[in-house]
């Protein structure tokens, strides 16, 4: 199932929501995005860009937030009229969903926010498309309410994506039921490749991943038949201002797409 801001594609292949972690330019944005819109084009791939304007879950106080709220949106708009395809941000308050709806098509609602009812009405009625991600601490099934108040909120442009579910103090787990389960909620569903490899709450205040793991954990998504991919990449993961320990190099991106199309076509 593609959303509707993608439903003018014909391909029936998965969409993928893909970018950096944060905004840390527009040189090394516009740079991803390129290559991002040239390899989804390629294999017929929906491409939806995805960049955080503002990063305000970070563990210790001293790690990069931001360029500035407008210098990002800014940029992220740039992306969108420049290539024509649509860009993702998350939000975080009310007063951001009202901000971030100027510039961008799918407003993101983070994990830890999922539950936020008064964030979630504010982006259902800005008009815009709504990615709510399942929290960590939540069942599949409970987010049928999350669904529930942005539809009753006027809106029915409702995504869902997994990103892992707490397992322990220090590591997620995927459990691959949440995908249909989800779906029966008659919304695209969308697996988070990336973040579901955190290792969050490192004591040394930075978050761990295992990147190693992305092609396994999108490959499994696509063979089950999960609706999108949600995918942070970087042309230097190991010098990017946020969640590079948990990102796919841009080097990579190709290969792992053209696998997922492989087993795409299998399956269908």
């Amino acid at each position: 199932m593609l959303p509707k801001l993608l439903n003018q594609t014909s391909s029936d292949n998965f969409f993928v929501l893909a970018g950096p972690c944060v905004i840390e330019g527009e040189e090394i944005v516009m740079q991803i995005a390129e290559q991002l819109v040239a390899i989804c084009s390629n294999y017929q791939i929906p491409l939806v860009f995805k960049g955080s304007y503002k990063k305000a879950n970070r563990t210790r106080i001293d790690s990069f937030t931001g360029i500035g709220n407008e210098a990002a949106l800014n940029i992220l708009a740039k992306v969108r009229d420049t290539f024509n395809i649509p860009v993702v941000t998350d939000i975080h308050t009310e007063e951001e969903a009202v901000l971030a709806a100027k510039y961008v098509d799918v407003l993101q609602i983070p994990a830890f926010l999922c539950r936020q009812t008064d964030l979630l009405v504010a982006a259902a009625k800005t008009g815009k498309a709504v990615n709510v991600k399942k929290g960590q601490f939540s069942s599949p099934g409970s987010m049928q309410f999350a669904v529930d108040k942005i539809v009753q909120s006027g809106n029915d442009q409702v995504m869902l994506t997994d990103r892992g579910t707490m397992f322990g103090y220090q590591d997620l787990v995927v459990d691959y039921r949440s995908i249909p389960i989800m779906q029966a909620f008659n919304v695209p569903v969308i697996m988070d490749c990336t973040h579901s490899l955190q290792q969050p709450n490192q004591t040394s205040g930075v978050t761990g991943g295992n990147p190693k793991m992305i092609s396994t954990i999108a490959k499994a998504a696509i063979a089950v038949g999960a609706d999108g991919l949600f995918i942070e990449t970087h042309p230097d993961p190991a010098n990017a201002k946020s969640d590079g320990a948990n990102m796919l190099h841009l080097n990579e991106f190709e290969q792992l797409m053209k696998q997922l199309v492989a087993i795409r076509k299998a399956i269908r």
